[in-house]
């Protein structure tokens, strides 16, 4: 009798517990509904950068979902939006030394190789040397990071930023290169896998086309 008593003051509690939780997670439940959950990590499997980007993607009003291989007309937009950037931004002194170290020393630099042969997006002056609308687009958000939040972003950051912009713009060769990386055990990055670092390690492979005119 003794053990039944204690077993059902036990389950009584539990009871009571239960409907406590219930009543406080349905008055909360519009705050956890509005939670939005972080991006997952970018790994070798899931090489294509999703949300909003961290510091200009909520000013500038892009996210990285923009440019998609199902909505053309979204993704040429936002690629002629930062494009404007590159056209309407002029740097100089140490903001166009940086830009040159990103662009095309660091790492070789940044290329648009899947629309043209150029070596790099940029000469080794500043000057534009790919007329690819993907290009335009990538020298349009280095020049902005770099005047707008030059103190805020190393130059191996913007270099990544630039290298998950590119990734958005050629999904389905970045993929195959990620593999090819993967399979050589280099580290997954957006330096390593967009940059010229590695450049070619995919050739001869088949790929997917790219996203946004050329």
């Amino acid at each position: 009798m003794m053990n039944s008593h204690k077993i059902l003051i036990v389950l009584i509690i539990a009871a009571a517990l239960v409907i406590t939780l219930n009543t406080t997670l349905a008055a909360q439940g519009r705050a956890i509904a509005s939670l939005e959950l972080p991006a997952e990590p970018a790994t070798y499997s899931n090489v294509v950068p999703t949300g909003v980007p961290l510091i200009y993607g909520e000013e500038l009003g892009l996210r990285y979902d923009d440019v998609s291989p199902t909505d053309p007309q979204r993704a040429d937009t936002a690629i002629r939006y930062l494009a404007q950037y590159d056209m309407g931004l002029q740097l100089e002194g140490e903001s166009l030394d940086r830009y040159i170290n990103i662009l095309y020393k660091m790492e070789n630099g940044i290329s648009c190789e899947y629309c043209c042969g150029a070596r790099s997006i940029i000469f080794e002056n500043g000057e534009p040397a790919c007329g690819c609308a993907h290009s335009f687009a990538m020298r349009g958000l280095a020049k902005y990071l770099l005047t707008q939040h030059g103190s805020e972003y190393s130059d191996a950051e913007i270099l990544e930023e630039l290298g998950k912009w590119k990734t958005l713009f050629f999904p389905g060769q970045m993929g195959l290169k990620a593999q090819m990386l993967e399979e050589q055990g280099i580290e997954f990055n957006y330096i390593n896998l967009a940059s010229n670092k590695y450049r070619g390690i995919e050739q001869g492979q088949a790929a997917g086309g790219m996203v946004g005119g050329c």
